[in-house]
């Protein structure tokens, strides 16, 4: 509540808080970022030469919200976070890495959209203007909102309702508001988005549903999933460290939903491809060459080759079955032969050949032709 907000429809809303059989108050995480800020700072990482930077994948992230195509009671998240920079350079690279994420997987057709809310310095003569401006169309807003004035006028701007997005759209722009340091800020950040050809639109009206961000905040946005199009989202949290009990230290990350970001490929049409579960298999005729495998496959294991062999007692034939149907690049065949050549027959699965492999030069065979 500290770290996300307390008129946050996270807080308000969303989150998962109930009392145990121990009379704790329990609350299931909304969110990964507090969580690792917090870790950071249990495990004294500020100590160690900045900047420091982390990711998470796969946390579970619990919300209790009307369960929608792109939105779960229940799904995982993949961050990334970087403390101890202040240096707008920090703030566009993360906008590279996610950004580098979805080409790598080739998602395509992606909005960045970016906005600064300043600072604990020049938010409050903002937070006045949008308290004199929804107050003079208190009746116009919802009943969250017309709370959220007094309490913190910056949360209506997130608000979803359709009847708020209508007084939203004429509210006073924080852009405009800037003091001189997160203006130099946010400029120095379209400057190096510029520099990498990152293309961009500036959407004042993006605040995130977290009141822990200063400064620079971000989203990505795809337009095969309907209205839940942001794939990604983050900022700047340059005050979330000393809030949670650290020294204070600047942040910046973002995080995805793994569901989401799912849903967005298999409407774009992206095959994921199948793991590769061998780099080798070998294949073995009589119990000595089966040893011998197991020992060479062990070997390999040692030295990072992805190595496996037969445990079913399986023929020649269905041996070199299974291998073909894991994807199995390379097979290597012993039998008494074999073992007393001290070389193996390998095949090359994509092409047919074979060549005649001692035992000893398989790791070096391995790493060369894969």
């Amino acid at each position: 509540m500290r770290g996300v907000g307390d008129t946050t429809d996270i807080v308000q809303k969303e989150m998962y808080t109930f009392e145990d059989k121990g009379n704790r108050s329990i609350t299931l995480k909304p969110e990964g970022t507090a969580g690792v800020v917090r870790s950071f700072v249990e495990n004294g990482l500020s100590a160690q030469a900045q900047p420091t930077k982390m990711y998470y994948l796969a946390t579970p992230i619990f919300r209790y919200e009307n369960p929608q195509s792109g939105r779960l009671r229940e799904h995982h998240q993949f961050g990334v976070e970087v403390f101890g920079a202040k240096s707008a350079s920090t703030d566009a690279e993360i906008i590279m890495i996610a950004l580098t994420l979805f080409q790598k997987l080739g998602i395509k057709g992606l909005k960045l959209h970016i906005n600064s809310i300043g600072c604990p310095n020049c938010r409050p003569s903002y937070n006045a203007m949008l308290n004199k401006y929804f107050s003079s169309r208190k009746n116009e807003l919802c009943p969250t909102c017309r709370e959220r004035l007094e309490k913190n006028p910056l949360r209506i701007l997130d608000c979803k309702e359709d009847k708020c997005k209508v007084v939203i759209k004429d509210a006073p722009l924080m852009v405009d508001g800037l003091c001189s340091e997160c203006a130099d800020h946010f400029e120095d950040l379209k400057e190096y988005l510029d520099e990498m050809d990152i293309g961009y639109e500036i959407d004042p009206f993006i605040v995130r549903g977290l009141d822990y961000y200063t400064k620079t905040v971000f989203e990505i946005i795809s337009g095969s999933i309907g209205s839940q199009g942001t794939v990604c989202g983050g900022g700047r949290y340059d005050k979330l460290v000393g809030e949670v009990g650290g020294q204070d230290m600047p942040g910046i990350g973002f995080g995805l939903g793994m569901e989401r970001l799912l849903m967005v490929m298999e409407n774009e049409g992206v095959k994921i491809p199948e793991p590769r579960l061998f780099d080798i298999y070998f294949c073995t005729m009589g119990k000595t060459a089966q040893k011998k495998a197991f020992a060479l496959a062990a070997d390999l294991r040692e030295d990072g080759i992805r190595a496996d062999t037969d445990h079913c007692d399986r023929s020649l034939k269905a041996q070199f079955k299974f291998a073909d149907k894991c994807g199995a690049p390379f097979v290597a065949v012993i039998a008494e032969d074999e073992i007393k050549a001290g070389a193996a027959k390998v095949r090359d699965m994509r092409t047919g050949d074979e060549k005649i492999i001692p035992f000893s030069e398989l790791k070096s065979y391995i790493k060369q032709e894969s």
